[in-house]
């Protein structure tokens, strides 16, 4: 994939970009997924898959704004909108304008649901290197709760290519590794498209993604074969039509701010 463009555009822009991509995604809906014949080549985390070409994003910036549209799932005073697995006040840290996973913390997730979407999600990782490959800075935002992008430390980290930073775990690496140095600010923009499925749970439709990571468009309306799994690429079950954004704690103090969603 080193032929594709590698599209780069200022934090201005990046809104505007998005809702678009909203756009091309849907018009993508009834085509054949260009990287299908990846999952065939190579088995789920196939460590002699290539690495993605490495490019500089530029450095951090301040905060994206969220659209006045937009719900705000984080903004840095509390954790009201999210809970536990079990239901449960999430027990993460939040200090600085940042929530940080706390030692035991567990999986978090929002109160609220959401299906097809557009979500802004900020994170770090830290700034004390620790662990290589997957035990470096390790986190997840996952879409329903069921579809992983990859947080993690790819900062001259070498992993397997479908677990590194904005993967779509176990399926597609990114197009490219945007990673900025750990402990500084990162940006992952989403363009979720649920899946759909009949009334008798047969898969209608799967489900898709757009992502730019630190701005630079990493996935584009890529549909995915089914859940995200470690060491597994599972088939579609039929679920909900919404449910709760997730994000993982795989031990690792990652920090996040700055989260909001549109539905669409």
């Amino acid at each position: 994939m080193r032929h594709r463009a590698i599209i780069v555009f200022s934090v201005v822009s990046i809104l505007g970009l998005i809702a678009g991509a909203a756009a091309i995604s849907a018009s993508q809906a009834g085509q054949v997924n260009p990287r299908a014949g990846e999952l065939q080549k190579w088995g789920v985390h196939d460590e002699s898959r290539p690495m993605p070409p490495v490019v500089d994003p530029g450095p951090a910036g301040l905060p994206v704004p969220a659209p006045s549209d937009a719900v705000i799932l984080f903004d840095g005073a509390n954790l009201s909108q999210w809970m536990t697995a079990k239901g449960e006040p999430a027990k993460w840290k939040v200090e600085n304008g940042f929530m940080e996973v706390s030692q035991g913390g567990g999986e978090i997730r929002t109160r609220a649901r959401f299906g097809d979407c557009q979500l802004h999600v900020e994170w770090a990782s830290p700034v004390e290197v620790k662990g290589e490959s997957q035990g470096r800075g390790n986190s997840g935002v996952f879409l329903m709760g069921i579809y992983e992008v990859q947080v993690l430390d790819c900062y001259e980290n070498k992993t397997y290519a479908d677990g590194m930073t904005a993967s779509l775990y176990g399926q597609y690496p990114p197009l490219v590794n945007a990673s900025r140095k750990p402990g500084e600010w990162q940006t992952y923009d989403i363009v979720f498209t649920a899946p759909r499925f009949d009334k008798a749970g047969a898969l209608l439709s799967p489900a898709r993604m757009t992502v730019f990571w630190n701005g630079i468009l990493v996935h584009n309306g890529q549909e995915l074969s089914g859940p995200t799994a470690h060491k597994a690429r599972p088939p579609y079950a039929a679920h909900a039509e919404h449910l709760p954004i997730a994000l993982q704690d795989h031990g690792n103090p990652v920090r996040f701010r700055n989260i909001w969603i549109r539905g669409l």
